[in-house]
């Protein structure tokens, strides 16, 4: 049997299980009801990641709320994407959409911190970025909200594949 690295998985370079942070974004109860009285369940939504640039979002639904917890942060591990992130912010203004919500982040000056709220907040700390400016318009339901943050992310590209794409040099690229 061949041994596993404890670091990382080596069929995906993806970062071990140890080393994921979560952090919950909402648990909403929902109840169905039926001709015995209503039925509760429990649906959270979580976000996964290392503080290293890697990030994730998940769903999960049970009738236990540690149960859905479980099954939200499962999924999350799953959709695990890989931020650039340059000294300590993200290197480019970058628009995310997700059915009707909408949100932009924007790079911010060393001890800044993060300026954005709520659900947005949550998927921007647990990326490791420090220091970025963002702003949430249209939906403030923190679904669409976590999956449109992560669309912008998912957007943002590293100034060393920008430098490459056009040919030019990191000096060339920041100074012009």
């Amino acid at each position: 049997m061949a041994k596993r690295n404890d670091k990382k998985d080596n069929r995906r370079g993806k970062p071990a299980d140890s080393e994921l942070k979560e952090k919950l974004v909402n648990l909403n109860r929902v109840a169905k009801v039926t001709k015995g009285g209503r039925t509760f369940s429990f649906a959270a939504i979580v976000v996964v990641g290392d503080g290293k640039g890697m990030v994730g979002h998940g769903l999960g639904k049970a009738r236990d709320v540690s149960e859905s917890i479980a099954k939200a942060v499962d999924d999350a591990k799953k959709n695990l994407i890989k931020v650039p992130i340059y000294k300590g912010t993200i290197p480019h203004e970058q628009l995310g959409k997700y059915g009707a919500g909408k949100v932009f982040i924007k790079p911010a000056a060393d001890g800044t911190g993060v300026i954005a709220g709520g659900a947005m907040r949550a998927v921007l700390e647990i990326c490791g970025v420090q220091n970025v400016l963002a702003k949430s318009q249209g939906s403030s339901n923190p679904h669409n909200v976590v999956k449109a943050t992560v669309d912008a992310l998912s957007k943002l590209r590293s100034p060393m594949d920008m430098a490459k794409a056009r040919n030019i040099s990191m000096d060339k690229l920041f100074n012009g």
